[in-house]
């Protein structure tokens, strides 16, 4: 997926309503205003750094992951214990959560269907990024 526009495209902006949103009653004294909001600065803080990848597959769907979802990667953060991160591994990208246990490292999907994988030397292992966002469409 490209981040460029098509040629003679423009930019339109999206109006943001600057209220939180009551998932019970609305209070009747909540004020708004009407911004503009640029995702990419929402999701973004390494501009040279991030990209965006869809989501094929289901093995991450425990963790809010599903398919079709778009995630913003982050190659500036750091792969910490339990991040959701993707890797090549033997040739093919993955996301999995990212789980040390002493000097082991496993990469573990969030649904039961699928089990962990432990990472061998022999194995071609490469984390490629730290997911910070997924945008996931409500069905």
């Amino acid at each position: 997926m490209t981040n460029t526009k098509a040629p003679g495209t423009t930019k339109k902006p999206i109006p943001f309503v600057y209220s939180r949103i009551h998932a019970g009653f609305p209070s009747p004294a909540d004020d708004y205003r009407e911004n503009v909001l640029d995702l990419d600065s929402l999701v973004i803080q390494h501009p040279e750094a991030t990209f965006y990848v869809q989501v094929t597959g289901d093995s991450m769907q425990d963790a809010g992951i599903c398919e079709g979802d778009i995630l913003v990667i982050d190659r500036a953060v750091a792969a910490t214990q339990n991040a959701i991160i993707v890797a090549m591994l033997g040739g093919e990208f993955t996301v999995k959560r990212l789980i040390r246990s002493g000097e082991t490292v496993y990469l573990v999907p969030a649904n039961p269907l699928y089990q962990p994988t432990k990472i061998t030397e022999e194995m071609e292992f490469q984390v490629w990024g730290v997911a910070t966002y997924c945008i996931h469409r409500l069905r």
